[in-house]
């Protein structure tokens, strides 16, 4: 350290697994491939154990372990020195297990939302031709609407753009945008009804 900065460790003879627990991280930083093998091989019996502590009886252990050190050697030049080497590794296995953990609610949640979902009935002939009559109304009806109409409601309906992106990308103000989604929809309703008489 000088002056509050991290001293890059440069090898200047010796093997990687001679240089210290920092310096090999610094030499991963440089892409040493030599030195991520050696903090492997220095590291991840610890890591295996302290991943195993965290999801015990999980058979991803190894997998979680692989993925702490490839997120090491990408992380390597942001690598400060405030802690061990070591808590580093874990902090980055925590992280991992974490971030593993949130997805597995998510699907989790998301398996069960889908399960309460009721089934929807394949719909028959006659009903498929009426979804399909509908679509072409409203097909029709949006062809019906004005060019600055038809616009905004391709950006914020169709494309799902915020008011305030589409009123940039159309050079108008943003009330100018609610304004003419409000006209949109009134226009599509009354072409709706003539085009159902």
């Amino acid at each position: 350290m000088s002056n509050g900065t991290l001293l890059p460790f440069r090898r200047l003879h010796g093997t990687a697994e001679e240089l210290s627990d920092r310096a090999l991280v610094s030499a991963i930083a440089e892409r040493d491939q030599a030195a991520l093998g050696a903090l492997y091989d220095r590291f991840h019996r610890d890591v295996y154990r302290f991943i195993a502590h965290l999801i015990r009886g999980d058979s991803l252990v190894d997998d979680f372990v692989q993925n702490t050190f490839l997120e090491a050697h990408r992380s390597a030049p942001r690598f400060r020195g405030d802690s061990a080497v070591k808590t580093w590794l874990f902090g980055i296995a925590a992280n991992l297990v974490r971030q593993h953990r949130r997805t597995e609610q998510r699907r989790e949640k998301a398996s069960v939302a889908l399960a309460s979902v009721p089934n929807t009935p394949v719909p028959s002939p006659s009903d498929a031709l009426t979804i399909e009559q509908q679509r072409q109304f409203v097909a029709a009806a949006i062809d019906m609407l004005t060019p600055a109409l038809r616009e905004v409601y391709v950006l914020c309906v169709i494309e799902e753009m915020p008011g305030k992106e589409a009123a940039v990308a159309l050079g108008i103000r943003e009330a100018s945008v609610w304004r003419r989604l409000t006209d949109t929809r009134e226009a599509l309703r009354t072409a709706l009804r003539e085009l159902q008489r």
